[in-house]
């Protein structure tokens, strides 16, 4: 009888299916229908449209299309895409080793990373791509020049560069390397005890080079830690898991998975035995903050175990799984969501309503549960981590906004380092008044104008009004409001050098000492650091921050 079924159910499927429940039937049938729906209208389309069509990019922006009605982090992957999304999890790709970006109609090289190919044949920020093994890159995109660019090791790539100050475009020929990227960005001593590591992404071995940076610390003094985890979008869960328990005890429990495949749930607990479970350690986030990031965060935080200091995280608790497909290609589709100690998910209750960098923002206390740390202290869900000791943003004005978009920090950067081949270390390097003197008469003829948010919101009390036929009433009063608010680029400079002076610091310092320089530079005008420095050193402060309720 059972070899009778089998075969009824391998020559008749169909209705075998009727023996599973009417929801799985319908299920099937709905996926058989569309699928059919689907196909024929991908035939009708590629035969009769007016004008010819690509099918491969018509059945990709399908795909987007659909996956795209589901959750942000559920992506196709193509064939052709495969290298970036190694980059992502793992910092390595074969290349040149360089950033590069968009400017007029060319790229160019925004910074080589230090000791990789690029460097190594004297590429130097602000040089414009023109040929790639003789090919022009005019008019081409970043990615476009990326995928010439990248390669196998030990192969061969011509780059014609112009560099600002010489007359001719030089040729050079760059052999291609495995390039890996360290996802500490920066490590160094802020003061006699407190120690500070940057951490920019989840890759594979991230917890090494963290415990590695601690190491040299320790070896220098530190006994407070500052982990930087701002910026940092994440990346693979088993690293969250490994950086935690250098902090916490072996066997605690970190996050657990729970999705639809139930054989797919899973508890991940500290592995090895801690680095260090009593140093004191103030953790920065922000909303660039998110994924692995967040399960750091959180655990610290629902462990008792560190300070939490910045802004509320992304709000990304879920975990992505990627599935192979048809030649070559991969899907990344979400299947489960992550849970830290509290029992408490910190994923964003709405896809769709978040800010423009993507982040959560406020959300509603009718939609957050009410969870506790080890000790007793609340916490919520509902989105993202919010921080023990929260810290107010710090907002770029219009006019260094513009400077930065229009690239000019970057271009008189590139015209510091031609005059001056070398610099003094990151810290040294201050930008004093003559110096902005120079930077202030430099742009007198450059193009950088901006709208200022109450500009705008006058032009938009215009425009109601018109519609609503009363501005004639107020033209009088709205005129004089124009000319008392209207912007000078002057004054605004002035006004605004402080942050102008960081920004146009941080270029200058790139282009001698990368992108340790950078972050070294900025770091002193740190207000999260700053606050994160107040609360290691207040030891009595740091206690009550953690301390159990009722005590």
């Amino acid at each position: 009888m059972l070899k009778r079924f089998k075969a009824i159910f391998i020559i008749l499927p169909l209705a075998a299916l009727t023996l599973f429940t009417s929801s799985y039937v319908d299920n099937y049938f709905e996926i058989s229908k569309n699928l059919d729906i689907f196909i024929t209208l991908y035939k009708e389309l590629h035969l009769y449209y007016v004008d010819e069509t690509q099918p491969g990019k018509l059945m990709e922006e399908g795909i987007k299309g659909m996956l795209e009605s589901l959750d942000p982090f559920t992506t196709f992957i193509p064939e052709s895409d495969i290298e970036d999304y190694r980059f992502m999890t793992t910092g390595q790709y074969g290349g040149i080793g360089a950033l590069i970006r968009k400017k007029d109609d060319f790229v160019v090289v925004a910074e080589p990373y230090e000791g990789f190919p690029a460097d190594k044949a004297g590429l130097i920020a602000g040089d414009i791509i023109l040929e790639i093994n003789g090919k022009s890159t005019e008019g081409k995109t970043t990615e476009e020049v990326s995928s010439v660019l990248k390669g196998q090791p030990k192969t061969e790539v011509k780059v014609k560069i112009k560099r600002f100050g010489e007359e001719k475009p030089t040729l050079k020929t760059i052999v291609r390397e495995e390039v890996k990227i360290n996802s500490v960005s920066y490590h160094g001593m802020i003061d006699d005890e407190v120690g500070y590591v940057n951490l920019s992404s989840f890759t594979d071995n991230c917890t090494k080079e963290v415990a590695d940076a601690i190491t040299e610390l320790k070896a220098k003094g530190m006994k407070k830690l500052v982990l930087d985890l701002r910026g940092n979008p994440g990346g693979l869960l088993h690293e969250a898991v490994k950086l935690s328990n250098l902090f916490v005890e072996k066997g605690e429990l970190v996050v657990s998975t729970k999705g639809k495949v139930k054989e797919w749930n899973k508890d991940y607990t500290a592995p090895s035995k801690a680095m260090d479970t009593d140093m004191p350690i103030a953790v920065l986030v922000n909303s660039g903050s998110a994924s692995a990031s967040e399960i750091v965060a959180g655990v610290l935080q629902d462990l008792d175990r560190g300070v939490i200091i910045g802004q509320r995280t992304y709000g990304k608790g879920l975990v992505q799984t990627t599935r192979p497909l048809s030649y070559n290609a991969q899907l990344k589709v979400t299947t489960a969501k992550y849970y830290i100690p509290s029992g408490r998910c910190i994923q964003a209750v709405n896809y769709a309503e978040r800010n423009e960098d993507g982040s959560v923002s406020k959300v509603p206390d009718s939609l957050m549960t009410l969870f506790a740390t080890r000790g007793g202290r609340p916490v919520y869900d509902g989105g993202g981590i919010l921080p023990d000791v929260e810290v107010e943003p710090a907002r770029l004005s219009d006019i260094a906004y513009s400077l930065g978009s229009k690239m000019l920090y970057f271009d008189f950067a590139t015209e510091y380092r031609h005059r001056n081949p070398t610099l003094a270390s990151a810290t040294a390097f201050k930008i004093d008044d003559q110096l902005f003197a120079d930077f202030k008469k430099w742009l007198e003829n450059k193009e950088y104008d901006y709208t200022t948010e109450s500009e705008a919101m006058l032009k938009t009390l215009k425009e109601v009004s018109e519609e609503e036929k009363t501005f004639e009433r107020i033209r009088t009063e709205y005129e004089a409001l124009v000319a008392a608010s209207a912007h000078s680029r002057t004054e605004d400079l002035e006004t605004f050098a402080p942050e102008i002076k960081d920004l146009l610091k941080a270029e200058i310092v790139s282009r001698y000492h990368y992108q340790k320089g950078r972050i070294e530079a900025m770091l002193k005008e740190d207000r999260d650091l700053k606050r994160a420095l107040e609360v290691l050193h207040n030891e009595q402060g740091y206690r009550e921050i953690l301390a159990p309720v009722g005590k």
